[in-house]
């Protein structure tokens, strides 16, 4: 399960997206690995963040390129020459989607098409990964776990964003890059949580700012349902499935990765068990009728990553919220952010 040292040391991997949460994460994990990371993302967004706290820029080749600038993306693919793609950057965020649509789309699509395109005719490349999200799913708000040859689509801006980004990547792999030896693969993922974000509209970071200021936690819809994970569960399984791509290219395709669907938690499930782990804080439900539509329940069907590339749920959601609170309590303790977010690796690698 986790990541083969072997594999990754001395591998020339490009890293997009490696200011924000997820990507600075796996920025250290893939330095820790042996692998010499070049990467390209937009400045840091929040103060503080995890980039700069855990100085990710030591660990790579650290270029600040927006990836809606076709020409600045293709030289900076040109200078890494990477053997592995692992692309994270996007605009992540629902809510700012709708305040932002035209941004999110020409970061979520057009960002990712001209990724793709700077790929072609790259020579030493052999494996890419984009990294998309749950949320590509046509949502029917039903009661079962969507898989990955499920209707694509999307309600609100950013999901429809990403839904696009799938069929832009299954478009570039049929036409160029499969005849091309590139094994193309997308990964579905979402709702993790982790030590380290400072986003805007996510429970956790926003609990966190709340009960550090003595505030109130105002909760949108604590029912809503979501297939929650620990951060390093996906970014494994990210490595995981580039590792099946390098060995079989007959693997690419579209993987979700998730908790059990059994897992699958409330809003409210995982404020009270934050709450609990974090020693205080209180929250209040504030549904606005009139808010944008969001998604009420979610759950994905992770048995193809289980049975192709031997890819497991690691943590609970007890565990992993627990380890996610503690390490904001640690941090706020005045704990170096580097040092938490290695102990968190090393517990993940060495216990299966």
């Amino acid at each position: 399960m986790a990541p083969d040292r072997s594999f990754w040391q001395g591998k020339r991997v490009l890293l997009t997206g490696h200011t924000g949460f997820k990507g600075a994460w796996l920025a250290l994990w893939l330095h820790r690995l042996g692998a010499h990371v070049s990467a390209i993302a937009l400045a840091p967004t929040t103060q503080p963040n995890l980039f700069e706290a855990t100085r990710v820029a030591l660990s790579c080749d650290s270029t600040v390129c927006d990836i809606r600038d076709a020409n600045a993306v293709t030289v900076a693919v040109r200078r890494a020459n990477p053997q592995i793609v692992l692309h994270l950057a996007a605009q992540a965020l629902v809510r700012a989607s709708y305040r932002e649509p035209l941004a999110t789309f020409g970061t979520n699509v057009m960002g990712t098409a001209n990724l793709l395109d700077a790929m072609r005719g790259l020579d030493p490349l052999r494996v890419a990964v984009m990294v998309t999200t749950d949320k590509v799913y046509l949502n029917r708000e039903w009661s079962y776990p969507y898989r990955e040859d499920d209707p694509l689509g999307g309600h609100d801006p950013y999901s429809a964003s990403k839904a696009a980004c799938e069929m832009v990547v299954a478009s570039y792999r049929a036409s160029f890059l499969q005849a091309q030896g590139v094994a193309l693969a997308t990964a579905r993922a979402g709702n993790v949580i982790g030590g380290g974000d400072w986003s805007e509209d996510r429970l956790i970071p926003d609990a966190v700012r709340a009960w550090q200021a003595g505030e109130t936690l105002q909760i949108r819809s604590p029912q809503s349902v979501r297939p929650w994970q620990h951060v390093l569960e996906p970014l494994a399984a990210y490595l995981r499935l580039a590792e099946h791509l390098w060995h079989d290219p007959g693997k690419a395709g579209a993987y979700n990765f998730g908790p059990d669907t059994a897992a699958a938690a409330s809003v409210g499930d995982v404020v009270m068990q934050a709450r609990q782990a974090y020693g205080r804080g209180d929250w209040v439900s504030v549904a606005d009728p009139r808010a944008p539509h969001e998604t009420r329940w979610l759950a994905l069907e992770i048995a193809q990553a289980r049975a192709v590339l031997g890819v497991l749920p690691r943590w609970p959601l007890s565990e992993s919220v627990q380890r996610t609170m503690r390490w904001y309590r640690r941090f706020g303790e005045g704990v170096d952010a580097r040092a938490l977010c290695d102990a968190e690796i090393d517990d993940f690698e060495r216990n299966p």
